[in-house]
């Protein structure tokens, strides 16, 4: 009992001095944030992002292909799985601070040369020319977590489940936006076919009408030849809109997660709404909510959590390890017990001090780390902002765009019918009526554009202040 004392004193004395070394300490980083976004006209705290996708989304056909996107997207499995792994690894860190424990049998028979000392003390003194050994134990290995170095492990093993946790967070919203900007497009595209095939009706009665004047003398061949072109230019874009549809629908399928197939849809960009009252909430909810953002920072609390074990392994290591079990020279005496039981318990202070300065580098490096890791957060920071801030301005200047070039439609359309009336009349040539025709049917397939490009912008907006991932 007595050496047993004098053990537990002699390790309470190392323990209180090595006690006397400051831990590290670790400042929170708050990152520079403006007290609203730009182009807002109220700090309201309210925002769209809070919506599920399914309420932000209220189309059946988009709803479908979202969900499809969710449970099939490869990337999103392939982001699952590691969160799988990570999670596993969360699972081993929480058992860092129990002992190693071992159990090993070992037979060890040797049989020296009969002119050695060992050969003839064996004859000697046992009457044999080999000895055996056969030993059967436990193995017990444990270190005190003095410094934290243990819990730095298990926060840094926590920190990189969260880090592939908000990882995939984040690849859903893309995906899901992703998606959306491809049905949306999609649309897009089907009302320009409507109005190039629109239009190209227009063209056919076009060169019908220049046709009957050629004959009748009232105009020449060369207002056939114009206005047969006209139409051959609407046929071409018309080519080429469902060469563009055909590989809209491919893009949206290997989205989903399923082979390139045609993509269902039975209403027009018309039809399509989105949430009008477009709120974007606080930059501060933003930052909380942005899963990439919140990746970034846990990969900063990562790099901190390693700040600790770099310092905790400069400072003095306590280590106990223990031994027991039977062991016997003969196997016959092997399970003899008690008489071939054994034990032993050592304990020790190690404490580094020449390390040809790989220690102190090792600190100073993942100090370093910790400050680009803070770097990085503040720009990620910055970066979700500026997004925010550019939805929210394409946004309003769309809605402007979209009002204009219905304005501008709805006039080259008018024109149309004037050009068309005044040529019947003769008080018109050819090229104004063709003129009148080309105008009108780039304004309505800009219209159609600047519609889609609205869309885009409100999905841009919900995806950049984090929605779109529960």
């Amino acid at each position: 009992m007595k050496r047993v004392k004098n053990i537990i004193i002699a390790f309470g004395i190392a323990l209180g001095a090595v006690s006397c070394v400051p831990k590290l300490a670790y400042q929170e980083t708050k990152p520079e944030l403006p007290e609203t976004f730009k182009y807002t006209a109220t700090a309201d705290t309210a925002s769209v992002a809070n919506l599920e996708w399914k309420q932000f989304f209220n189309d059946p056909i988009l709803q479908d292909l979202i969900e499809k996107g969710i449970k099939n997207n490869y990337d999103l499995q392939i982001a699952l799985k590691q969160v799988a792994s990570s999670q596993e690894k969360l699972k081993q860190a929480k058992y860092l601070q129990y002992p190693d424990v071992g159990f090993g049998v070992s037979a060890q028979i040797s049989k020296p040369s009969k002119n050695s000392m060992n050969g003839q003390s064996l004859n000697l003194f046992l009457g044999q020319s080999h000895v055996e050994d056969y030993n059967a134990a436990f193995n017990l290995s444990w270190e005190a977590d003095i410094w934290g170095k243990i819990k730095n492990q298990q926060e840094v093993s926590k920190m990189q489940y969260l880090q592939t946790y908000e990882a995939t967070k984040a690849i859903q919203t893309q995906v899901v936006a992703a998606i959306a900007q491809g049905y949306y497009n999609l649309l897009m595209l089907d009302k320009q076919l409507q109005i190039a095939k629109s239009n190209l009706d227009l063209s056919t009665n076009t060169i019908s009408l220049t046709e009957k004047l050629w004959q009748s003398g009232d105009t020449t061949s060369l207002g056939v030849q114009q206005a047969t072109a006209q139409k051959q230019s609407t046929e071409l874009l018309i080519t080429q809109l469902e060469q563009n549809i055909a590989i809209q629908e491919n893009a949206l399928s290997i989205l989903v997660g399923e082979n390139p197939n045609k993509v269902n849809r039975t209403i027009e960009m018309s039809d399509t709404s989105l949430p009008q009252d477009i709120s974007a909430g606080l930059p501060a909810a933003m930052v909380s909510r942005r899963p990439d953002v919140r990746q970034q920072e846990l990969v900063l609390l990562e790099s901190n959590s390693l700040v600790g074990i770099a310092q905790a392994n400069m400072y003095p290591s306590l280590k106990i390890t223990a031994n027991g079990g039977v062991n016997s020279f003969k196997v016959d005496n092997w399970f003899s017990i008690p008489a071939s039981l054994f034990g032993s318990v050592l304990g020790g202070i190690t404490q580094p001090i020449f390390q040809k300065r790989q220690l102190k580098t090792d600190l100073n490096v993942a100090k370093i780390q910790r400050e680009k890791n803070v770097l990085a957060f503040r720009q990620s920071v910055l970066n979700a902002v500026g997004e925010v801030s550019d939805a929210l301005v394409s946004n309003e200047s769309l809605k402007v765009q979209e009002q204009k070039a219905t304005e501008q439609v709805t006039t080259l359309k008018n024109g149309i019918k004037s050009a068309e009336m005044l040529y019947k009349g003769g008080m018109a040539n050819y090229l104004e009526v063709i003129t009148a025709q080309g105008n009108s049917l780039q304004a309505e397939l800009n219209l159609a554009s600047v519609k889609r490009q609205r869309l885009s912008s409100i999905v841009d907006l919900y995806r950049a202040l984090g929605g779109g991932w529960k």
